[in-house]
């Protein structure tokens, strides 16, 4: 089989069609496909774009009809718990419906109208979405394939790593394994600055924890593997980072991965890994991006396409 990874789209429908009709896919009878290739989407289709309603048709349409493969973001994971009573607590959800979340999730409410027959449609479909796939040939998940994680989520997830339909609770409750093993496979892993230290992210939050480039494995500072708005990266520490922190990554075969906002021409993070979000979704210079999976052992940059933000 040949593939074609496509990082996180965010409601971008008009780059989306046109990547794939660069890649050479075509729409028949409502489902875009091609005559040799699959699909696999890295997640994060809703959220911040225009066009949420169509993103998620297409790739839903392409999945049901055997044209595409997908894993879930932490958007979607986020759009199952906040549609979702939390059983412990009346009237609650479990995502909480705090301003900071909901700034978070409107885009997607108003488009799709909160409490629809088409919400609640699209809510059951991304609880079907599998946490991560290991195929023969490479490896997908959202934001950080970490072994350790991997091992705590299959105890909550069925033969096509999918969430129980009766771990969701667990997953969303702050503290417990299943939500740690979520927060690092579909969000990425963090470790705490050391006291004293913060930065703010993209949306003006203070943050304590940085995302880390999770698959480096020579011993590196805090700022090294921070992954931080440019503006903000003066703040973190040149201190080292203990090295047992960082899973690495061990190259058996390739693994693919979103969610990093990545800028610049794409390209392999190293011969095995490989990050799809070129931040479409951002307000400067995004691309829409893909990688042409032939079977290649190594990762190889001419593998890499793109469509510009539509402006």
């Amino acid at each position: 089989m040949m593939y074609d990874l496509i990082g996180d789209i965010h409601g971008h429908a008009t780059e989306l069609k046109a990547l794939l009709t660069k890649m050479g896919y075509r729409e028949i009878d409502g489902v875009w496909q091609h005559p040799e290739r699959t699909v696999i989407f890295l997640g994060d289709f809703v959220d911040r774009g225009p066009e949420q309603v169509e993103t998620v048709t297409i790739a839903r349409n392409m999945v049901e009809n055997e044209q595409a493969l997908a894993v879930m973001g932490n958007h979607e994971f986020n759009a199952v718990a906040w549609a979702t009573e939390d059983p412990k607590n009346s009237d609650e959800y479990l995502r909480p419906h705090i301003e900071k979340n909901l700034n978070q999730h409107r885009a997607f409410l108003e488009q799709v109208g909160e409490g629809s027959e088409l919400h609640d449609s699209m809510i059951e479909w991304f609880k079907t979405l599998p946490v991560y796939l290991d195929l023969p040939e490479f490896r997908v998940v959202h934001a950080c394939w970490h072994p350790e994680h991997l091992a705590v989520i299959d105890k909550y997830t069925d033969e096509d790593n999918q969430l129980l339909s009766g771990t969701w609770e667990e997953a969303s409750r702050k503290g417990s394994e299943a939500y740690e093993a979520v927060e690092t496979l579909l969000k990425g892993l963090e470790i705490r600055l050391p006291p004293g230290h913060h930065f703010h992210d993209k949306d003006g939050n203070p943050r304590y924890d940085i995302r880390t480039r999770w698959w480096q494995q020579e011993q590196l500072t805090y700022r090294d593997l921070a992954m931080v708005p440019g503006s903000e990266i003066g703040k973190i520490p040149h201190t080292p980072v203990e090295s047992d922190l960082l899973p690495g990554y061990d190259g058996e075969k390739p693994v693919f991965v979103g969610h990093c906002w990545m800028s610049g021409t794409p390209e392999p993070l190293s011969e095995h890994v490989a990050c799809l979000d070129f931040s479409v979704a951002g307000d400067n210079r995004g691309k829409l991006c893909a990688y042409r999976f032939n079977g290649e052992k190594k990762l190889n940059a001419d593998r890499f396409t793109w469509v510009e933000k539509h402006r």
